[in-house]
């Protein structure tokens, strides 16, 4: 009897052991879950990268005067401060449309520095007697009530060319003389869309045709006197067509 005891124990022990060893518990194994300890997403939430989260640009072409005040007519400062942060031609000849509302001003001086004191770049023409400019912001100095001989006004403008300047109030005039100036505009770096426009008028698309064939592609360096001629010629034309109301899409891209 105590051998068969014995035989039954010596068996239970075997059945025990065939269950394996036991798999030792590591650092990762007893960490909880990750997913356990972050709160979950809101259902609906977007996944979309923090560039598309980011609300789109709310920049327009201003179509009124600032204020309300039509003397003279201002653009708004934010605006101002982004379109003389650069050079826009294209948005240059969309503002100076014949029916825009703007203040137009003109160089009273023999000829003025193009200086940008909105800290954006200056054009390399200077500015000519009796050239056409649109004006974008008065700048009153505040005296304190005191009154300084040889301090006075002075106005951030727009060119032809897209760039700004800012001249003192005694360097401008706003009475519009017989046949005003205007900064070059660059046709070769106009847009499709705004030289498409300007092109409606027979006598641009004329003389474009022509600059083509007469620059034959140069856009620095010594061109021939005919292509000189053409880009002049061009330039009144595009000048002439726009003050006489053709309409040049503002650009896609606004400051």
């Amino acid at each position: 009897m105590r051998r068969l005891h014995s035989l039954l124990f010596v068996m239970l022990l075997s059945a025990c052991g065939s269950s394996g060893p036991a798999v030792p518990r590591t650092a990762e194994s007893t960490a909880p879950a990750t997913s356990a300890e972050a709160p979950s997403a809101p259902v609906g939430a977007a996944s979309a990268s923090p560039q598309s989260e980011a609300p789109a640009s709310s920049a327009t072409v201003p179509t009124s005067c600032e204020g309300g005040s039509s003397q003279p007519c201002l653009m708004s400062p934010k605006f101002v401060k982004r379109l003389c942060a650069g050079t826009n031609p294209d948005l240059a000849l969309a503002l100076f449309s014949k029916d825009t509302p703007w203040t137009r001003a003109y160089v009273a001086v023999r000829q003025a520095d193009p200086f940008n004191g909105l800290g954006g770049p200056s054009s390399d023409q200077k500015l000519l007697f009796e050239e056409e400019l649109l004006v974008l912001y008065e700048r009153k100095p505040d005296m304190g009530g005191m009154s300084v001989s040889g301090v006075g006004a002075s106005y951030d403008l727009l060119r032809w060319d897209g760039t700004c300047a800012t001249l003192d109030a005694r360097e401008v005039t706003l009475r519009r003389p017989p046949k005003p100036g205007h900064a070059n505009v660059p046709w070769r770096r106009l847009d499709d869309a705004s030289r498409n426009a300007l092109m409606a008028d027979d006598r641009v698309a004329k003389i474009a045709a022509e600059r083509k064939k007469e620059c034959k592609g140069a856009t620095m360096g010594d061109v021939s006197a005919k292509c000189e001629k053409a880009e002049k010629e061009l330039n009144l034309r595009v000048v002439e067509a726009v003050r006489n109301g053709a309409r040049v899409p503002a650009p896609a891209a606004l400051p």
